[in-house]
Protein backbone atom coordinates (compact mmCIF):
# COMPACT_ATOMS: atom_id res chain seq x y z
CA UNK A 1 0.00 0.00 0.00
CA UNK A 2 1.24 3.44 -1.04
CA UNK A 3 1.60 6.14 1.51
CA UNK A 4 0.68 9.78 0.74
CA UNK A 5 4.66 10.76 0.65
CA UNK A 6 5.40 8.48 -2.01
CA UNK A 7 2.48 9.46 -4.16
CA UNK A 8 3.71 13.36 -3.52
CA UNK A 9 7.50 12.24 -4.73
CA UNK A 10 6.11 10.31 -7.55
CA UNK A 11 4.58 12.66 -8.90
CA UNK A 12 6.97 15.51 -8.02
CA UNK A 13 9.55 12.85 -9.87
CA UNK A 14 7.42 12.50 -13.04
CA UNK A 15 6.83 16.37 -12.81
CA UNK A 16 10.38 17.11 -13.03
CA UNK A 17 11.30 14.60 -16.11
CA UNK A 18 7.90 15.86 -17.79
CA UNK A 19 10.36 17.34 -21.05
CA UNK A 20 13.07 14.46 -20.78
CA UNK A 21 13.31 12.24 -24.10
CA UNK A 22 15.03 8.73 -24.25
CA UNK A 23 18.77 9.13 -25.49
CA UNK A 24 19.56 7.01 -28.54
CA UNK A 25 22.60 4.47 -28.01
CA UNK A 26 24.96 5.22 -30.49
CA UNK A 27 28.20 4.84 -29.81
CA UNK A 28 28.88 1.50 -27.48
CA UNK A 29 27.18 -1.48 -28.65
CA UNK A 30 27.78 -3.89 -25.91
CA UNK A 31 26.86 -7.05 -27.61
CA UNK A 32 30.11 -6.51 -30.11
CA UNK A 33 33.39 -6.31 -28.45
CA UNK A 34 35.48 -3.45 -29.46
CA UNK A 35 39.06 -3.60 -31.78
CA UNK A 36 40.88 -2.16 -28.86
CA UNK A 37 39.69 -5.12 -26.21
CA UNK A 38 40.38 -7.88 -28.81
CA UNK A 39 44.22 -6.15 -28.94
CA UNK A 40 44.19 -6.55 -26.01
CA UNK A 41 43.38 -10.05 -25.59
CA UNK A 42 46.04 -10.76 -27.97
CA UNK A 43 49.00 -9.00 -26.00
CA UNK A 44 47.61 -10.84 -22.82
CA UNK A 45 48.09 -13.90 -24.70
CA UNK A 46 51.88 -13.23 -25.69
CA UNK A 47 52.10 -12.14 -21.87
CA UNK A 48 50.93 -15.91 -20.83
CA UNK A 49 53.45 -17.30 -23.71
CA UNK A 50 56.09 -15.76 -22.42
CA UNK A 51 55.44 -16.63 -18.79
CA UNK A 52 56.45 -19.85 -20.27
CA UNK A 53 60.18 -18.44 -19.77
CA UNK A 54 59.82 -18.52 -16.13
CA UNK A 55 60.20 -21.63 -14.33
CA UNK A 56 60.27 -21.85 -10.19
CA UNK A 57 62.75 -25.18 -10.92
CA UNK A 58 65.40 -23.15 -12.97
CA UNK A 59 67.85 -21.50 -10.35
CA UNK A 60 70.78 -20.18 -11.92
CA UNK A 61 74.23 -19.89 -10.75
CA UNK A 62 74.96 -16.14 -9.09
CA UNK A 63 77.73 -15.09 -7.41
CA UNK A 64 76.99 -14.22 -3.93
CA UNK A 65 80.24 -12.05 -3.37
CA UNK A 66 78.69 -8.76 -4.37
CA UNK A 67 75.92 -7.18 -5.85
CA UNK A 68 73.17 -9.04 -8.04
CA UNK A 69 74.55 -9.45 -11.66
CA UNK A 70 74.38 -11.43 -14.57
CA UNK A 71 75.43 -11.27 -18.28
CA UNK A 72 73.73 -13.92 -21.19
CA UNK A 73 76.49 -16.41 -22.42
CA UNK A 74 77.73 -15.36 -25.51
CA UNK A 75 77.29 -11.35 -24.77
CA UNK A 76 79.73 -8.98 -24.09
CA UNK A 77 80.85 -8.25 -20.88
CA UNK A 78 81.62 -4.96 -21.44
CA UNK A 79 77.84 -4.48 -21.76
CA UNK A 80 77.28 -5.55 -17.72
CA UNK A 81 80.18 -2.92 -17.01
CA UNK A 82 78.59 -0.46 -18.81
CA UNK A 83 75.13 -1.27 -17.06
CA UNK A 84 76.61 -0.96 -13.82
CA UNK A 85 78.48 3.09 -14.07
CA UNK A 86 74.75 3.80 -15.14
CA UNK A 87 75.59 4.07 -18.92
CA UNK A 88 72.53 2.82 -19.74
CA UNK A 89 69.64 4.83 -17.91
CA UNK A 90 66.56 3.04 -17.60
CA UNK A 91 63.69 3.63 -20.01
CA UNK A 92 60.44 2.23 -18.01
CA UNK A 93 60.32 1.04 -14.60
CA UNK A 94 58.40 -1.80 -13.02
CA UNK A 95 57.32 -1.44 -8.96
CA UNK A 96 56.77 -5.31 -7.56
CA UNK A 97 56.27 -4.55 -4.29
CA UNK A 98 53.41 -6.28 -3.10
CA UNK A 99 52.54 -8.42 -5.67
CA UNK A 100 52.07 -12.28 -5.50
CA UNK A 101 54.62 -14.24 -7.22
CA UNK A 102 52.23 -15.12 -10.28
CA UNK A 103 51.97 -11.36 -10.35
CA UNK A 104 55.27 -10.58 -10.41
CA UNK A 105 55.92 -13.58 -13.16
CA UNK A 106 53.22 -12.01 -15.19
CA UNK A 107 54.49 -8.84 -14.88
CA UNK A 108 57.68 -9.61 -15.52
CA UNK A 109 56.54 -10.65 -19.06
CA UNK A 110 54.88 -7.94 -19.54
CA UNK A 111 57.61 -5.71 -18.80
CA UNK A 112 59.57 -7.91 -21.65
CA UNK A 113 56.92 -7.21 -24.27
CA UNK A 114 56.30 -3.45 -23.21
CA UNK A 115 60.35 -3.08 -24.16
CA UNK A 116 59.98 -4.96 -27.06
CA UNK A 117 57.52 -3.55 -28.64
CA UNK A 118 58.63 0.54 -27.56
CA UNK A 119 62.31 -0.39 -28.59
CA UNK A 120 63.27 0.05 -24.61
CA UNK A 121 66.86 -1.27 -24.46
CA UNK A 122 67.17 -0.62 -20.19
CA UNK A 123 64.08 -0.88 -17.75
CA UNK A 124 64.15 -0.71 -13.71
CA UNK A 125 62.80 -3.83 -11.86
CA UNK A 126 62.21 -2.85 -8.50
CA UNK A 127 61.50 -6.09 -6.37
CA UNK A 128 62.07 -4.34 -3.01
CA UNK A 129 63.59 -6.27 0.02
CA UNK A 130 61.00 -7.82 2.34
CA UNK A 131 60.75 -11.23 2.97
CA UNK A 132 63.37 -11.50 0.19
CA UNK A 133 60.87 -14.02 -1.76
CA UNK A 134 60.61 -11.24 -4.81
CA UNK A 135 64.40 -10.43 -4.47
CA UNK A 136 65.46 -14.11 -4.87
CA UNK A 137 62.95 -14.79 -7.35
CA UNK A 138 63.26 -12.23 -9.93
CA UNK A 139 66.80 -12.49 -10.92
CA UNK A 140 66.16 -15.97 -11.24
CA UNK A 141 63.43 -15.53 -13.55
CA UNK A 142 65.20 -12.68 -15.56
CA UNK A 143 67.77 -15.01 -16.34
CA UNK A 144 65.52 -17.22 -18.16
CA UNK A 145 64.16 -14.85 -20.69
CA UNK A 146 65.85 -15.19 -23.91
CA UNK A 147 65.31 -11.33 -24.37
CA UNK A 148 67.27 -10.22 -21.16
CA UNK A 149 70.85 -9.03 -22.01
CA UNK A 150 72.21 -8.70 -18.92
CA UNK A 151 71.02 -7.22 -15.06
CA UNK A 152 73.07 -5.89 -12.31
CA UNK A 153 72.05 -4.29 -9.36
CA UNK A 154 70.34 -0.34 -9.34
CA UNK A 155 72.15 2.00 -8.26
CA UNK A 156 70.76 3.72 -5.35
CA UNK A 157 69.31 6.48 -6.90
CA UNK A 158 66.65 3.91 -9.00
CA UNK A 159 66.55 1.35 -5.68
CA UNK A 160 70.00 0.18 -4.73
CA UNK A 161 69.49 -3.55 -3.22
CA UNK A 162 65.63 -3.20 -3.96
CA UNK A 163 66.01 -3.34 -7.45
CA UNK A 164 67.61 -4.56 -10.96
CA UNK A 165 68.69 -2.59 -13.99
CA UNK A 166 68.28 -4.83 -16.81
CA UNK A 167 69.45 -4.65 -20.23
CA UNK A 168 67.11 -6.02 -23.02
CA UNK A 169 68.26 -7.32 -26.45
CA UNK A 170 66.30 -5.12 -29.20
CA UNK A 171 66.57 -4.86 -33.25
CA UNK A 172 69.87 -3.71 -34.04
CA UNK A 173 68.40 -0.59 -35.89
CA UNK A 174 67.03 1.03 -32.81
CA UNK A 175 69.62 0.44 -29.89
CA UNK A 176 70.12 3.94 -28.42
CA UNK A 177 73.59 3.97 -27.63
Amino acid sequence: MAHKDDTDDFSLFKEAISGAREIKQDTIRPDKPRIKEKIERQEIKQHELEQEYFSDEFEPHFDEHGPMRFIAEGADKFELKKLRRGDYPPEIFLDLHGLTQQQAKRELAGLIHECKKRHYQTCCVMHGIGKHILKKKTPMWLAQHPDVVAFHQAPLEYGGQGALLVLIEIDEQHLRR
